[in-house]
């Protein structure tokens, strides 16, 4: 038997010697719930994809330095088994960085606890750490490999290096991790146009990302790289939202013109997303290309699958044009799920934040302010998410100027009064006098850390530098870690201080409540318009952020996350709230924006 694998040796690929042409579509495991990963493939199948990729998210293999996890939500073994079960090949993209949205475009943050850290270079501290994270990861993919009798038949390596970097040798560094390791299949890069002129290293095939055929982008690949198959890496469908802004949506027409007439000319294609999912928990990413943006939790994106895994209008299109490139008549599309559309539950219960800090960790006494990521929390691996509460003692009042230090939100008490907000914009708050020895607490939220651009070794969180109160720096830091873990809230919700009713007379706060569910539980969507800001938990399972700004104005809640009978509610609130939870049917993304609107994203 012939097991030469994918070759990229003449204009068109070619599996095992015979002409193969890739009609990819990206579904990342992690963002989907592991019991509908097969829906989702199934799905995809059904559309005429032949071809699945995947990023491999590095900060949740390895949240702490040398503890992996590759079981149950993240078993990328099972998913890359499954996708060969539903007749799929697979393309792998394990990085190290993916970008993808995600917090620090996948890489972990305990990297940060090193000053001297130089991230996607050859500084030795980040060729240290992705070393032995490939000598865990590497074993996992090689069984999964063509070659081995898998489905994956090429890898990229990295992932858009020619928009960040200029070390020289650091391409050429990631593809010796690949191949030293026994991964022998085709190895690939992409880019966008601008960055194909220094994104690739020998020996590796380019690709391209774009959502538009401009710029001579097709022909400018053809000319760096003759008589090699042409594939479009990353053909974007829709885009992502960030809050305070409008819902990206990219037409259907506008969409199927390109991508039919990059069909037309025989080019592969790789449909991103095919299917977005879900950003949960505070593992969104942030945009900064001059102005901090942190990103939703939804990852709609506008995708042929909506957030939920349901067929939208753009994926019938697309399955009647991918129809036409198959000789055999394409599977059924399996029957979409339907939702909950449950009553509305009131919340029974609250607790101060004040009065739950007990459960966390004790304090961390400093006397510097110190970023989270060096905190001495879960093994001296710092902390990687969610909030951090920092406190002194004052004695007069003043202005309160934070020299942009706040990293990303701050919310200020005094004596746990509530009396303004410092964040990227906003860096002075007027304290009033009083009388005495008085605490000064900031509250501060991780919103996201950059996932592209060149500050990603900027990225430390929490207070990072001097606060300064009348242009005296603050002195004498008590620093406490919450960051909302499942143990966190399972801990929150056996302890005797909850109160009865809605109100909670010193925010921030948490608010309970209880949905009863007979028979199956459906997904749902949670909507909170009287609410402020926060998150929801539901079952210990972070849904995500909440913020009324919008645009996102639901968080996905998947069935199989829910029970028959009881189900336990817990929302984060920092502002307000009107004491009632609501579920919807469909989503609520908010107003819409066109991305043709925005020129750059031709270029990401």
């Amino acid at each position: 038997m012939n097991m030469e694998g994918l070759k990229d040796t003449s204009s068109q690929f070619t599996l095992d010697g015979k002409p193969f042409r890739i009609f990819g579509g990206s579904i990342h495991y992690f963002r989907v719930p592991k019991q509908y990963w097969e829906d989702r493939l199934m799905k995809m199948k059904a559309c005429g994809i032949n071809t699945l990729t995947t990023y491999v998210p590095w900060n949740l293999h390895e949240p702490e330095r040398g503890a992996f996890n590759f079981e149950n939500q993240l078993d990328l073994g099972a998913y890359v088994t499954l996708a060969a079960e539903v007749g799929l090949w697979v393309i792998l993209r394990p990085g190290p960085y993916i970008c993808a949205e995600w917090d620090l475009g996948g890489l972990p943050s305990w990297l940060l606890r090193d000053e001297n850290m130089q991230l996607r270079t050859t500084c030795p501290g980040f060729v240290g750490a992705v070393n032995h994270y490939f000598d865990k990861l590497m074993p996992i993919i090689k069984p999964l490999l063509y070659k081995e009798g898998g489905p994956v038949i090429a890898l990229q390596i990295e992932n858009e290096y020619g928009s960040y970097g200029k070390d020289k040798d650091y391409m050429k560094f990631i593809k010796n991790c690949f191949q030293s390791r026994g991964i022998d299949e085709l190895l690939m890069t992409s880019d966008n146009w601008e960055g194909l002129r220094c994104g690739g290293t020998k020996g590796v095939l380019q690709t391209i990302n774009l959502q538009r055929l401009s710029f001579g982008a097709i022909q400018h690949l053809a000319d760096i790289q003759p008589h090699k198959p042409l594939m479009v890496m990353e053909y974007w469908t829709g885009w992502f939202d960030v809050w305070g802004e409008h819902h990206h949506v990219f037409h259907l027409e506008d969409m199927l013109n390109v991508v039919s007439e990059i069909l037309e000319r025989g080019i592969n294609i790789n449909l991103y997303m095919f299917h977005g999912g879900t950003s949960f928990g505070f593992l969104n990413g942030a945009l900064d290309l001059g102005t901090f943006k942190p990103q939703v939790t939804s990852y709609d994106y506008d995708a042929p699958l909506s957030e939920a895994g349901d067929c939208t209008a753009k994926y019938h299109a697309l399955r009647n044009l991918f129809s036409q490139y198959h000789s055999e008549p394409l599977p059924a599309v399996p029957i979409t799920q339907q939702k909950g559309v449950y009553s509305p539950v009131i919340v029974e219960q609250h607790l101060s934040l004040w009065n739950s800090l007990f459960t966390t960790y004790k304090p961390y006494m400093s006397e510097l302010p110190m970023n989270i990521e060096r905190l001495p929390v879960n093994n001296n691996n710092g902390q990687s998410y969610g909030y951090t509460l920092y406190e002194t003692n004052i004695t007069c009042g003043g202005t309160l100027y934070s020299k942009n230090n706040i990293r990303d939100r701050a919310l200020v008490f005094v004596d746990r009064q509530f009396v303004g907000t410092l964040d990227y914009r906003n860096h002075e708050v007027v304290l009033l006098d009083g009388q005495g020895r008085r605490t000064l607490s900031f509250l501060v939220e991780n919103c996201g850390r950059v996932n592209y651009g060149k500050a990603l070794n900027e990225q430390r969180k929490g207070i990072v530098g001097d606060i300064f109160l009348n242009q005296i720096p603050l002195r004498g830091f008590a620093i406490l870690s919450l960051e909302m873990k499942p143990d966190f809230i399972k801990r929150l919700m056996i302890l005797d201080e909850w109160k009865s009713g809605s109100h909670c007379s010193s925010m921030p706060g948490f608010f309970r409540a209880r949905l009863f569910i007979d028979g199956p539980p459906r997904d749902t969507f949670i909507k909170l318009p009287g609410w402020g800001k926060g998150a929801v938990f539901v079952n210990s399972h972070n849904l995500g952020r909440h913020w009324s700004i919008g645009p996102q104005h639901c968080l996905y809640l998947p069935g199989p996350w829910l029970n028959s009978g009881e189900n336990q509610i817990i929302i984060f609130e920092e502002q307000k709230t009107d004491g009632v939870i609501n579920f919807a049917e469909v989503p609520d993304h908010g107003k819409t924006i066109d991305v043709y609107k925005f020129p750059f994203c031709s270029l990401l």
